[in-house]
């Protein structure tokens, strides 16, 4: 283990001789997997300059506003943890202190070092839950264990999303390819740009999503002309027990993969955003698509959640008894291959 400053960040690096995981003091975030062998890491860094969430100060904010999102868009990078929401807080929220994705997306972890692992640790005061995170490295391999504690005396739902956002020089929205062990999916109703090209609450079997002006879009590669935005929900295919998604780039031939158990965590989420959004700190740059799989299909309160319940016949959030504790495991896979790989199985977790 070794501390860096990464883009402006306070960090804490692990590494062996094929990957670099880089992962930021401030909010958690995995903000680099580096495979040395592609050069290349394919998370999302920002064009904008990056703060620590805590120097972020809502009467000066700078470029990043004062919206619910602006404490959070002032540091993402990368994979964060959505928790206890995933997207905005309701007002009463906001004027308690939480913002957009909750505070594990902007709080200062403990982190300390064992052999070939790191460990985060947060309390969500907030919330009342209690986060550890463990990080070891397997070779070309990434293993993830989450465990989250409730604080409280009372069985509680809560939104719990791996917000995974990919970006150049790995995503090119005419060469990067995608694929996903999903089934029923969903068009969100609203769009988180401004030139959605998806037809809004449509349903549809993944991968082909109806278009907004007719015909069918394969969402196994991202739109490739600019502007475009979109957000669609997919349920994870129930004849496996393993979900997974992957992302392959031709010129560094390399394929980026994200593998958990569906049973924890049975929706995800693709966040399409190609140069629509021109407010600041976004300025019509960005370039992005997010693979983000989680307990809840779309960004929206805590509230909403509740009410929708459930969509597709899925469940839209986990239940945390009272005192009672959650555990999850994922993993990451970077591999060099020739051409994109139609599956993956689950690691050995000794390989």
């Amino acid at each position: 283990m070794s501390e860096n400053t990464f883009y402006c960040r306070q960090a804490i690096q692990l590494e062996n001789d094929i990957l670099r995981v880089t992962v930021l003091k401030e909010g958690g975030h995995i903000a680099e997997v580096f495979d040395k062998r592609a050069g290349v890491s394919p998370l999302w860094i920002p064009h904008w300059t990056s703060i620590e969430p805590s120097a972020f100060d809502r009467e000066n904010p700078g470029p990043f506003g004062t919206g619910v999102d602006a404490k959070l868009l002032a540091g993402i990078m990368g994979h964060n943890l959505c928790l206890d929401l995933f997207g905005g807080p309701s007002p009463e929220e906001a004027a308690a202190g939480l913002t957009a994705h909750g505070e594990a997306s902007v709080n200062a972890y403990e982190i300390s070092e064992s052999p070939g692992m790191l460990t985060t640790q947060l309390t969500l005061s907030l919330a009342q839950l209690k986060l550890t995170r463990t990080i070891e490295l397997h070779g070309e391999r990434v293993r993830i264990q989450e465990h989250i504690e409730n604080l409280t005396a009372l069985d509680r739902p809560i939104a719990w999303t791996q917000h995974v956002t990919l970006s150049p020089p790995f995503l090119d929205p005419a060469t990067t390819q995608f694929r996903a062990s999903m089934g029923r999916s969903i068009v969100s109703e609203t769009d988180p740009g401004s030139n959605a090209y998806l037809q809004p609450g449509a349903e549809f079997t993944w991968p082909l999503a109806p278009r907004a002006d007719g015909g069918d879009a394969d969402l196994r590669q991202m739109n490739p002309t600019a502007p475009a935005s979109g957000y669609t929900a997919h349920v994870a295919d129930s004849q496996s027990e393993d979900a997974f998604f992957i992302a392959f780039a031709p010129r560094p031939q390399l394929a980026f993969s994200y593998i958990w158990k569906r049973a924890d965590f049975p929706w995800m989420g693709i966040w399409e955003e190609n140069c629509s959004r021109l407010g600041s700190p976004w300025n019509g740059r960005t370039i992005t698509r997010g693979m983000e799989f989680g307990v809840s299909p779309f960004p929206e309160s805590k509230r909403a959640m509740i009410e929708r319940n459930r969509l597709l016949d899925t469940p839209t959030y986990k239940w945390l008894p009272a005192r009672g504790r959650l555990d999850a495991e994922y993993w990451i896979v970077s591999q060099i291959a020739d051409a994109i790989p139609e599956q993956l199985s689950w690691p050995a977790s000794q390989a």
